[in-house]
């Protein structure tokens, strides 16, 4: 029997400190292996080709080539899936939402800046991407980068539309996306082909910490031909128009007269160690009793199951899952397909036509 090799991980990051901890973090893992740490991206790309690791954990703020240089040559030159480490400002947010286009598999916020002695606060988080990094098909990683390149086109946007949809009257419909690693890429490749006249709201839950969802937001508002926004407490949706959870906020729904309102909740505890939790919105949406159509796309886990099954046992119910065959993680859509919930399976380029085929 041939016997078990672990994973290779290579470590990235200008600071000495920084790399003993995250090598720490290490120490003793059933599969995976350091073996190797460089100073900054130029040092990286001359490592990667001896070392040839499975997998890299990359630092975006460093001398001489910084994570976003050294990202886009080692997707270009050495495809290796690669977890971005970045800072929660606002410069950091956007440098993570640039690095996700180059093709990075995920990333991990450090809690406290740049050298963070508090970085065990994201521990597990960080092992848990970096051990599903080394198990990702970079040819996936590479499929969505060009599907994202070709869609990000700057489109022109139709005038807001004065009232919200009257969701009491009539059969208006309501669309809800859940989806967590890889989803960045997802979201735009499906966005940026909505139709700008679409006659419906959509919220959607991207796991992601708080400062990166209003980034995210505002990236996507500039491609797509509908408008993108980070929700806001109490706002009225309105058709046209993409809600995304603020990050540290589970996103939920009231009824308002025939509208719905927003409501952001940062008191409920995370669900399955998210907030937002696509579960949450899922079963917030239930109670609606309308015209649903579910999406659950790329993501570790199975997040959106259990409130996919309580939204198809209110209401009339279309769920659609990304397949198998471009997911950069197989985890939350194979749950809820497992479940027999599910409607529709397809790859993720086909699921902007496949959410408009079903509303009317």
């Amino acid at each position: 029997m041939e016997a078990f090799q672990k994973k290779k991980l290579l470590i990235v990051d200008d600071s000495a400190f920084m790399r003993k901890l995250i090598a720490d973090f290490f120490e003793g893992h059933p599969t995976i292996q350091v073996v190797g740490i460089a100073r900054n991206g130029k040092d990286a790309l001359t490592k990667i080709s001896h070392l040839q690791p499975d997998v890299i954990t990359l630092d975006i703020e460093m001398p001489e080539m910084d994570g976003l240089q050294a990202l886009k040559a080692i997707m270009e030159e050495h495809p290796i899936p690669v977890v971005m480490l970045s800072s929660m400002t606002k410069a950091g947010a956007d440098a993570t939402l640039k690095a996700m286009e180059y093709g990075a598999f995920d990333f991990v916020a450090k809690p406290s800046g740049t050298i963070s002695l508090d970085l065990h606060r994201v521990r597990d988080d960080l092992i848990e991407k970096v051990v599903a990094g080394s198990e990702a098909k970079v040819s996936k990683l590479k499929k969505v980068e060009k599907a994202v390149r070709e869609s990000g086109l700057q489109k022109p946007k139709p005038a807001l539309p004065s009232r919200p949809n009257p969701f009491l009257h009539g059969r208006k419909k309501l669309v809800v996306i859940g989806t967590s690693t890889g989803g960045p890429r997802a979201l735009q490749t499906v966005l940026s082909g909505i139709s700008a006249d679409i006659d419906a709201p959509i919220l959607i839950v991207q796991h992601m910490p708080p400062g990166f969802t209003k980034s995210l937001a505002e990236r996507l508002n500039q491609i797509c031909s509908i408008h993108v926004k980070e929700a806001e407490h109490g706002e009225l949706v309105k058709r046209g128009t993409a809600y995304i959870a603020p990050g540290g906020f589970h996103m939920k729904i009231k009824v308002v007269g025939s509208a719905l309102s927003l409501y952001l909740d940062g008191d409920e505890p995370p669900r399955g160690g998210h907030r937002p939790a696509v579960d949450v919105l899922f079963e917030s949406v239930s109670f609606i009793g309308k015209d649903l159509i579910a999406v659950i796309m790329t993501g570790m886990g199975a997040d959106g199951t259990k409130g996919l099954r309580q939204m198809k046992s209110r209401n009339n119910v279309v769920a659609i899952a990304e397949s198998q065959q471009t997911c950069i993680v197989y985890g939350m859509p194979k749950s809820a397909v497992e479940s027999n919930l599910v409607d529709d399976v397809v790859d993720l380029e086909n699921i902007a036509k496949t959410i408009m085929k079903y509303l009317p």
